[in-house]
């Protein structure tokens, strides 16, 4: 696999970004989950998102060995 390709993965981080860029989409209360306002479990569910979205970014960049 070339480095060019390799750079290539990490276009998936605009995923997160562009998922929490417009806060009109997020900035309401409801519907709540376990208490939580809309706003909140939405910006906490991106976070995982991201967690995810790195680990993939990282196993398929990895040098095979």
């Amino acid at each position: 696999m070339t480095e060019k390709t390799k750079q290539g993965y990490y276009w998936l981080f605009l995923i997160p970004f562009i998922g929490t860029l417009i806060p009109p989409i997020y900035s309401k209360m409801d519907p709540q989950l376990f208490g939580l306002p809309y706003f909140y479990w939405y910006l906490i569910l991106w976070i995982i998102i991201t967690g995810i979205i790195g680990g993939i970014v990282y196993f398929l960049s990895e040098p095979k060995r």
